[in-house]
């Protein structure tokens, strides 16, 4: 038992470092994931990188190509716009059901998250955004929905959260284009939960990510986004 416990750790910790690197941009588009040098830079089998790429390939993040292996994904501007559709429709219905059952506990989370988030530089030396203040923004929005009190609607919402990710990460201006002011837009969603006010909070954030694929569409071309997906 306490082998197995310790492989699905290791597996874990992996996972959670390769899904780290693809979302930081390491890989580009389309890029294959070789299991022999994975497994030398984890010291591990490539049986333990096989399953967490596996799970992954769960999640969107890599695409399983039959007896060719893993691979990064490609995008298009055509699959985001399906991406951001789906995630509008689930975030709103989670959003509301967590402002209704939301607590003074999931008050305080949000505006905690929201203030790291604030306090975290947003873009690097090359005018990328840093992983940390990514990985400050999933937490917001991932908090918003966190009262929600529905497991798989969470699970579906993260991974729609990731794979816009990697979009941003790859168009790499598109969220900082000229007009947008990203600050001012969390901050009315903020407002808008902690008020309760359920249809403001969701009709803000559809604003918000269709404001997102909008900025991506119209330098999509300009950044070399993949014409066609995996």
């Amino acid at each position: 038992m306490a082998k197995r416990t310790d492989a699905e750790t290791l597996s874990k910790h992996i996972r959670d470092e390769l899904r780290t690197n693809i979302l930081r941009g390491q890989w580009a588009p389309g890029d294959r994931l070789q299991l022999n040098q994975l497994s030398e830079q984890f010291s591990t089998s490539s049986t333990v990188v096989r399953e967490a790429l596996t799970r992954l390939a769960g999640d969107r993040l890599v695409v399983l190509k039959p007896n060719r292996g893993f691979f990064v994904p490609t995008v298009s501007l055509d699959e985001l716009r399906d991406i951001t559709e789906l995630r509008c429709v689930n975030e709103q219905f989670a959003v509301s059901l967590a402002i209704e059952r939301g607590d003074l506990n999931w008050e305080g989370e949000l505006m905690a998250v929201h203030h790291r988030m604030e306090r975290t530089p947003s873009r690097d030396a090359e005018n990328l955004p840093t992983i940390e203040w990514a990985a400050a923004h999933q937490a917001f929005h991932a908090q918003l929905l966190a009262a929600c009190g529905v497991p798989v609607l969470i699970d579906l919402t993260n991974t729609l959260s990731d794979l816009t990710q990697l979009y941003n990460r790859w168009a790499t201006s598109a969220t900082n284009w000229s007009g947008r002011d990203l600050s001012a837009e969390h901050q009315a969603i903020l407002d808008a939960a902690l008020a309760r006010d359920a249809e403001t909070t969701s009709r803000l954030l559809a604003e918000h990510y269709h404001g997102t694929l909008e900025a991506i569409t119209k330098l999509g071309v300009e950044v070399g986004l993949p014409a066609t997906t995996a």
